[in-house]
């Protein structure tokens, strides 16, 4: 027989078999017990093994495209006056809602981490972790801005009144984001002079108060930062010691100044008077007393301090990384805050927005007021030079460090 007619018979014969085998499967399937997974997935065109197990996950059905892709409903498609950016509209409202959902899910592991007392040391790095990827999502969410303005104002005109009065300020899940970081209520800015709550849905409501019965992470950062060992010297505490350096380092300064003859008098006067503000600045965080100003509770903030100005210390490295974190996740949703408002002044001037809220002037208060760890912020008015830093006391440098020890031969 020639060569290729022999190819084409054993294909042929291959062929057969495989179908053989498909409709073998089909078949047991179903005097087994009906049409089973397998016999579906090879009825829908998917690949089954010579014995009728599913060859692999496939990509449609793990990801349930169909149900995704059929998400997309256009209002001005149902009202007969189809606008083609709505479609744009949708899918990046959409995919937010989704990427807010993996926030949420990140922050329930950190959450769960920082439950634990006390907080085992590599789940704070699984935790800085997270965040991190909180981060690169939030940066993500500023990204699609600009797609979202490859949509003119006359663009989403076409479709804008079809909204009201649905709005973004409707999302639960970014809500809860705020709520569960720890932004506090009575920080909140009022949405068109009622609580925020008043434009949702009685289930997102619900949602919102069970996320708020828990502690925020923000409430779980000052408890573990309040358990910081370092913060007491033997005999003396590292606030003493630190406020001493400070004062030293000022009244220095302030001598300098006096010193000075190549400098106005006038000049001389407002460094002098810089410096005494100063001293008046640094006393917020030395005092026993209560700062309004500051939402973590005292011990919090000089361990925040501490781990801040020792960050070079073994023991207080990841610590320091956990808090730059948290800043680098508040100052990216700022921004976004900060983007969003842009985008709807362009979008709409002064117009109301669809949910009743002054747009873009309510956007801009927010990002203005709803940042969430400012203390962490603040903390850099009260940061001095390395050189003018107490010495740690050595028990306490020996704590922060990791010894490596290798064991001498006995003689």
């Amino acid at each position: 027989m020639p060569l290729g007619k022999a190819l084409a018979s054993i294909q042929d014969r291959v062929t057969l078999s495989v179908k053989s085998a498909t409709m073998l499967a089909i078949m047991l399937a179903i005097i087994l017990g009906g049409e089973g997974h397998a016999a579906r997935r090879a009825r829908d065109g998917e690949t089954v093994g010579a014995a009728g197990a599913p060859a692999g996950c496939y990509y449609g059905s793990y990801l349930r495209l169909d149900q995704l892709l059929s998400s997309q409903q256009p209002a001005s498609d149902a009202a007969g006056k189809p606008a083609h950016d709505e479609m744009l509209f949708i899918t990046v409202h959409q995919v937010y809602e989704l990427w807010f959902k993996q926030i949420l899910h990140e922050l329930t592991r950190v959450e769960a981490d920082f439950a634990a007392n006390p907080v085992d040391d590599r789940q704070v790095v699984r935790a800085i972790h997270s965040l991190h990827r909180v981060h690169e999502i939030l940066k993500l969410l500023v990204h699609q801005l600009d797609v979202m303005e490859t949509m003119t104002p006359l663009d989403f005109l076409d479709f804008r009144d079809l909204l009201y009065p649905a709005s973004g300020f409707q999302s639960a899940q970014f809500r809860e984001i705020e709520i569960r970081l720890g932004l506090p209520r009575d920080t909140r800015i009022a949405f068109d002079r009622a609580p925020f709550e008043s434009k949702l849905s009685d289930r997102d409501r619900e949602r919102l108060i069970r996320a708020g019965e828990t502690p925020s992470l923000l409430q779980l950062l000052d408890a573990w930062l309040s358990r910081t060992p370092f913060v007491d010297w033997g005999g003396t505490s590292f606030r003493q010691a630190y406020r001493a350096a400070v004062v030293q380092m000022l009244t220095a300064d302030a001598e300098k100044v006096r010193g000075d003859t190549q400098i106005s008098s006038n000049q001389r006067a407002a460094e002098t008077l810089a410096i005494e503000s100063a001293l008046k600045n640094f006393a917020a965080i030395f005092e026993d007393s209560a700062d309004a100003a500051w939402r973590m509770s005292g011990p919090a903030i000089e361990a925040a301090l501490l781990i801040t100005l020792y960050r070079d210390e073994p023991a207080l490295n990841q610590a320091f990384r956990l808090l730059q974190t948290l800043m680098d996740v508040d100052e990216t949703m700022t921004l976004w805050r900060y983007r969003h408002a842009l985008m709807v002044s362009r979008m709409l001037g002064v117009k109301v927005g669809t949910g009743g809220s002054s747009g873009h002037d309510y956007l801009r208060a927010t990002a203005e007021r709803h940042g969430i760890f400012t203390d962490l912020f603040r903390l850099s008015t009260y940061l001095i030079p390395r050189s003018a830093l107490p010495p740690l006391p050595a028990a306490i440098a020996r704590g922060m460090s990791f010894v490596y020890e290798t064991k001498q031969p006995a003689e």
